[in-house]
């Protein structure tokens, strides 16, 4: 089931505020993916409430966002240390089979002491 979407105050006044410029509803209704009946309402929501209009639960889409962003970057942080740590294992396992094949140098330009 599809959540339904929530839209800030900005967004709302913006798209009210192109309805009012002489753009027709239709084409603020495309550009802005809502339905015209959306623009109709929150158009008579202003014109009767003023500034108190939209004073709903439209900031949860902005936290969402939010949270959705920083679970994103958690899980790509959360990949990088996973290769990361496969690497360090690699390099550690290199180091033993050189250790093991009779001390050999580790670089062709490492000395013996």
């Amino acid at each position: 089931m599809k959540s339904r979407r929530k839209f800030t105050k900005e967004f709302k006044m913006t798209a009210v505020r192109r309805l009012e410029g002489g753009q027709g509803p239709a084409e603020v209704a495309r550009a802005l993916e809502v339905h015209p009946s959306d623009l109709y309402r929150w158009r008579n929501e202003l014109q009767e409430h003023g500034n108190r209009a939209f004073s709903g639960a439209g900031k949860k889409r902005a936290e969402e966002s939010r949270v959705a962003e920083l679970e994103q970057k958690v899980g790509q942080q959360a990949m990088e240390i996973d290769f990361l740590k496969r690497a360090l294992q690699h390099v550690e396992e290199q180091r033993l089979l050189r250790a093991l094949n009779n001390g050999a140098r580790s670089t062709r330009r490492s000395r013996r002491k």
